[in-house]
């Protein structure tokens, strides 16, 4: 048996350096994706034809579900280099893509200077953003799930979703005070810009802190170990025999997925282009209900350390499940309703999406981690959450807000089944996953 040696400064670098190597770059990745969902209104205005605003504006969310069609595809190669050549170097090449996708919306020409192309062009920039994403979440939630202490594996899970959470908590902030302070003229001309372009510049802070990250000792391990064996089993086959763990990643993110990008992603933009409410008031009520999300994020993830991984995330999705018709209907151009709306929805969405990660890495074997979570992973987000936002405005705009609601509440039930016929994982020894 070989073992893998472990340095003194690996140690005691760990909680710090891990945490906020991961966190930041993660927050960062996460700020891309919402940026671009609050400001698909001014996006539409100058990337699209005007003569028809809500064609503009579905065809902006249409852009935005084309960015995770992207996503298997960027699950498949980051998935294959964090197995492969380590979780460090995914992580690295993940957070230098976000960044040159978020350049390329930054600098766009208009579509009234150069016609459609900027429509392609905008198109490019949120594929390249689709590899990064598809490879970005897999591989953080690998690397922090196997660096974290197995006894509270849980709680450091649930600073993947503190972290991501935050950056779209900062984006939504932002959107806030910039449609507050600057005219619409300017937010129209130049003003959705600066986001991108900060997102761009703080990507190089983010890629210096993840190259300073050690390697997992997991990973370590099993190259170590896998390095003595005469015949090695290929990537696919290991895939292959581990299909049932793979399904279980779908069967848990199908629900959780399209929720989250309902009522923690694009729920002002929704408040403010479908119930008519003020766009700078609809960000202020967002920030509210995603703060308080943050805030209970730990908490599920100790609870799950104590009483288990299953019987809180079937707790967090029936709880998001049976509020959903009531608290749609609720939702009115009243920007109280929002942050009521928001709160009560994500305060259970925490306790599923805080322990998800642990969840699928606990799940699979040290050799396919970040490929076997990746792949069906980016899949059920690209399906299911990826259309999620559009689906929801074309129900709405030309049916009813029940029919989504009702789609949304099958996709959850599917989720809390899964964690109903899964073994609960709670406390193993990932290295010992072969």
């Amino acid at each position: 048996m070989t073992t893998t040696p472990t340095t003194e400064a690996r140690t005691k670098q760990k909680p710090r350096r891990i945490l906020i190597g991961t966190g930041f770059g993660n927050a960062l990745e996460w700020f891309d994706w919402q940026i671009y969902a609050t400001f698909a209104p001014f996006i539409a205005a100058v990337m699209f034809s005007t003569q028809d605003p809500l064609s503009a504006l579905l065809s902006t969310l249409a852009i935005f579900a084309v960015g995770f069609v992207a996503r298997p595809l960027g699950g498949l190669l980051f998935g294959w280099i964090g197995d492969r050549m380590g979780r460090k170097f995914s992580l690295v090449l993940a957070i230098i893509l976000a960044s040159v996708g978020s350049l390329m919306i930054g600098l766009l020409p208009t579509f009234d200077s150069i016609g459609s192309f900027a429509s392609l062009l905008l198109l490019v920039a949120r594929l390249i953003q689709g590899l990064a994403h598809g490879g970005e979440m897999p591989a953080v939630q690998t690397y922090l799930s196997e660096a974290a202490p197995k006894e509270r594996r849980g709680l450091w899970s649930s600073f993947i979703y503190v972290s991501g959470t935050t950056g779209i908590l900062s984006a939504t902030l932002l959107g806030a005070l910039l449609t507050t302070f600057l005219s619409p003229e300017f937010m129209a001309d130049w003003g959705w810009r600066i986001p991108f372009l900060l997102a761009a510049v703080l990507g190089l802070y983010a890629l210096v802190m993840r190259a300073k990250l050690e390697e997992t000792e997991s990973f370590e391990h099993e190259k170590a170990e896998t390095a003595t064996e005469k015949v090695k089993e290929s990537l696919w086959r290991q895939l292959g025999r581990n299909w049932r763990p793979l399904m279980a990643v779908i069967g848990l993110t199908v629900g959780i997925t399209v929720s989250f990008y309902v009522w923690g992603v694009t729920a002002p933009t929704y408040a403010s282009g479908v119930l008519g409410m003020d766009q700078s008031t609809a960000l202020w009520s967002g920030v509210v209900g995603t703060a308080i999300f943050i805030l209970v994020l730990p908490f599920w993830g100790w609870l799950s350390d104590r009483i288990g991984r299953k019987p809180v995330f079937i707790i967090g999705v029936l709880g998001v499940a049976a509020g959903f018709f009531p608290v749609t209907a609720f939702m009115s151009d009243q920007p109280w309703t929002l942050v009521v709306a928001m709160s009560i929805q994500l305060f259970f969405m925490a306790g599923a999406m805080s322990i998800a990660p642990a969840m699928y890495a606990e799940l699979l074997p040290t050799g396919i981690r970040t490929i076997g979570t990746a792949l069906p992973y980016a899949f059920a987000v690209a399906i299911f959450g990826g259309t999620a936002p559009y689906l929801q405005t074309w129900m709405t705009s030309f049916s009813s807000p029940l029919l989504f609601s009702g789609y949304a509440v099958a996709l959850l039930v599917i989720s809390a089944i899964t964690a109903l016929i899964i073994p609960e994982t709670r406390g193993i020894d990932l290295k010992q996953r072969r």
